[in-house]
């Protein structure tokens, strides 16, 4: 862990955003950001929270803050919904009052990307509460399972059992599910309440609101 004056440190205007990575398939865009929309609607009236997705976190638990870790997805809680009232460019911890990410979401990919062991190590120094490892296509090359949820229990993590997965800290569970309104039934990950009911994204709840217009003859397409 580095010994710094944080008053020293760059601000995100002066950081990259991230570590400029492509991402290896589309995937790794998509799902994260259908989380992303589904937290839009269901928190739209709070503004203590933040997730990103494919954003750098800038830290001083490791060796050099100018090196971010960049997660698939994550979320923050206790932190201004928009900062300043305006985008974030990167997560800079040391403008956040310290607040880490208190869930970090990584997808595997056809090149390892030591999501089980280097960046594991990396969130646990940095203390995010909840690491989740989605791995549905080389689970078996890598010899774990497909959905992992590790827990930061003291200074280490420890793997989580249940799907969906309920995290009391954050109000919300967590766990694989398939959309009705996807047209290709891809595997997604969704957001769940306490009794394991799976939030409804946005075009499922478009789509049921355009069933009840129709049921009153009112053609949706014309409003």
């Amino acid at each position: 862990m580095l010994d710094l004056d944080i008053t020293q440190l760059p601000t995100s205007d002066e950081l990259p955003c991230s570590d400029e990575t492509p991402v290896d398939n589309e995937d790794q865009n998509w799902l994260p950001n259908l989380l992303l929309f589904v937290l839009e609607y269901l928190w739209k009236d709070r503004q203590d929270w933040f997730f990103a997705v494919d954003m750098g976190v800038y830290h001083t638990t490791g060796d050099d803050y100018r090196v971010p870790i960049v997660p698939d997805g994550f979320l923050s809680l206790g932190v201004e919904r928009r900062k300043g009232g305006r985008s974030r460019n990167s997560y800079v911890t040391w403008e956040e009052n310290g607040i880490p990410p208190i869930l970090a979401l990584e997808m595997v990919s056809q090149t390892p990307g030591g999501e089980y062991g280097p960046k594991m190590t990396i969130y646990a120094k940095l203390g995010v509460l909840y690491y989740v490892i989605y791995n549905p296509n080389f689970w078996r090359r890598d010899k774990h399972l497909p959905f992992e949820v590790y827990k930061l229990v003291g200074k280490d993590y420890h793997l989580q059992s249940g799907e969906p997965f309920w995290m009391p800290e954050i109000g919300l569970g967590l766990g694989r599910c398939t959309l009705p309104t996807d047209p290709i039934n891809r595997e997604a990950l969704g957001w769940f309440n306490q009794q394991g009911q799976r939030y409804p994204t946005p075009a499922e709840r478009a789509e049921r609101l355009a069933e009840k217009l129709r049921e009153l003859g009112i053609d949706p397409d014309t409003l």
